[in-house]
């Protein structure tokens, strides 16, 4: 009997070995990590905090604007209540705990009741979020010169957005106190690593309501993310209601009443966006990818020819015209209504994938090659493509607008004008290390940006955000000028099988780990560390009222998603 108690204290005690699937050691029963309490995510470039903490009163607390302000602060500070005291539902009365079975002020970590936390902005508030925009703050909570108090500075209106959702990570509740709203005293120093964080979001396979593109922009502003790269258009739809062109949507989106992007239903995603400090960076994928183009622009596409110079069958085309002037007027007009209608001035210009098999067989395009003594190399038809696209473009934008483009047009030494933006894909399932991609990428001296690693849309069962987390953008063998030329990187999710029901579950909180690799020092990439504090954010993102799915395994969060 002794014998037997003894081998079951000793199996009670025992841990299993850690997983090669999970940065932690699985017990035996319950859940399989303890999340941390109060945690930031990102985290902060510099923080110090002590034990001793404060008590936030719904009822009482407010935030003061003591520096600039402008619309975009005072919609923060409405919004910013809300998420701490009442996330998720508004209608939600906040969360509360058993009193404890003394006075909170008697507790010897008390310091007092926090009712008010000042907003400081050195500096008048730009409108638009940009490529140099300023996201550096400072956050100070009863430090030895700020005592009692809390403060946000920041000399830029998108530092004090950052600033205002770490405070509100810093929240917490504890079983310990029952006090529903505590904050430790804390002095932040903080700052991104990279000045581009994205996310692409595909709309073109799948199409996203509003409702959708709005919460993913929330997701983006609650991980310090600050790009949309809106993948609006592709073969499979064209969901952009065009304002000069409507024939497009009306025959080349999946329905024209409903499955459509209005001029209106844009300007509310990028104020949406803009209240958040991120911009909206539109793609519009040419001269391949264009497939519901051609259903309303007649004769955009090039016509399909057999081996034999016969014309296949009337509906099938390939990649845009690229001999037909017409095709060039129509661009010049369309992408200036998109300069128009997009503040930023970037555009994805797409470039990626382009099939020669259309071009190769088309009588008119071998006529045009001939003549101009290009023989069979149709990479130099793809840079007259690009050359007169970004001729028409300049043009009408008055040399306003910037590039940004998918790197196979870098991979055929086709020449992009200066200060396009290059962004390498291609990675892991392509048979390439993005690294190799990097390094060669960006001896071409263009700005990059990275997304190989992050195809978000690829999955597996399991854990598998440790990959993406552990992905590090400057990893690359090249020289310090080189890798100053690579400015950040984004999350893609491809939406061929995802759609509304699950584009959210899918993304989050896996890109959460991208959005701490893009904005947190280098030397944050312990993924035992990293896996707590993915915990914590998890469950606060569910608590604020975004489903999300389980980051580490068997576990639980305070709050479940309740439908």
């Amino acid at each position: 009997m002794n014998v037997l108690l003894l081998v079951f204290c000793y199996v009670a005690s025992m841990q299993w070995a850690p997983s090669e699937s999970v940065p932690f050691v699985i017990p035996w029963y319950g859940r399989w990590i303890l999340p941390t309490v109060g945690q930031v995510w990102p985290k902060p470039q510099q923080q110090t905090s002590s034990e001793t903490f404060f008590v936030l009163r719904p009822t009482m607390f407010q935030f003061q604007v003591v520096g600039e302000r402008c619309d975009i602060i005072d919609e923060a500070v409405r919004r910013y209540y809300q998420i701490i005291f009442y996330p998720g539902d508004a209608g939600r009365i906040p969360l509360s705990y058993p009193p404890p079975p003394t006075p909170i002020q008697e507790h010897p970590q008390f310091r007092a009741f926090l009712d008010s936390v000042e907003i400081d902005l050195k500096q008048p508030c730009e409108y638009l979020p940009s490529a140099d925009m300023l996201e550096s703050y400072n956050i100070k909570i009863d430090t030895a010169d700020n005592p009692l108090k809390a403060t946000i500075t920041s000399d830029s209106v998108w530092g004090i957005l950052r600033g205002m959702e770490t405070l509100s990570q810093l929240v917490y509740s504890s079983a310990e106190t029952g006090v529903a709203y505590q904050m430790n005293a804390t002095e932040i120093t903080d700052f991104p690593r990279f000045s581009y964080r994205g996310f692409m979001m595909d709309t073109a396979r799948h199409y996203m309501p509003l409702k959708t593109i709005k919460k993913m922009t929330d997701l983006l502003a609650q991980n310090k993310m600050n790009v949309l790269h809106w993948h609006l258009t592709d073969d499979a739809s064209f969901p952009y209601e065009s304002t000069l062109f409507p024939n497009i949507s009306r025959y080349g989106s999946f329905q024209p009443f409903s499955h459509i992007y209005t001029a209106n239903d844009v300007r509310e995603v990028i104020e949406y966006a803009r209240l958040r400090g991120i911009r909206v960076i539109p793609e519009f994928d040419s001269p391949d990818h264009t497939q519901s183009w051609g259903r309303g622009q007649p004769r955009l596409l090039t016509e399909c020819y057999d081996d034999n110079g016969i014309l296949k069958v009337p509906d099938e085309y390939g990649a845009i015209m690229p001999t037909r002037e017409e095709n060039y007027v129509f661009l010049q007009q369309f992408f200036g209504e998109i300069f128009n209608t997009f503040p930023d001035p970037y555009v994805h210009m797409g470039g990626d994938e382009v099939s020669y098999y259309c071009w190769q067989r088309h009588p008119e395009i071998k006529a045009f090659m001939a003549a101009n003594g290009w023989g069979e190399d149709y990479t130099k038809l793809e840079q007259y493509y690009f050359d007169r696209l970004t001729t028409v473009t300049q043009e009408i934008t008055q040399n306003q607008m910037r590039y940004i483009v998918w790197q196979e047009l870098l991979d055929l030494n086709i020449t992009l004008p200066t200060g396009t933006i290059v962004e390498v894909w291609k990675g892991d399932y392509e048979g390439l290390s993005f690294n190799e991609e990097l390094a060669r990428v960006t001896k071409y001296g263009y700005q990059t940006i990275l997304a190989s690693p992050w195809y978000l849309n690829y999955i597996s069962y399991g854990l598998d955000w440790e990959k993406y987390y552990l992905a590090e953008p400057l990893d690359f063998n090249g020289s310090e000028a080189q890798k100053n030329l690579v400015i950040g990187g984004e999350a893609t999710m491809w939406s061929e099988y995802v759609d509304s029901v699950s584009v959210i579950p899918r993304t989050w909180p896996r890109a959460c780990t991208v959005a701490e690799r893009l904005w947190s020092d280098r030397s944050v990439n312990d993924t035992a560390l990293a896996a707590l504090r993915l915990e914590e954010h998890r469950c606060r993102l569910l608590r604020r009222g975004f489903m999300v799915d389980p980051s580490n395994g068997v576990n639980f969060c305070e709050q479940e998603w309740d439908m």
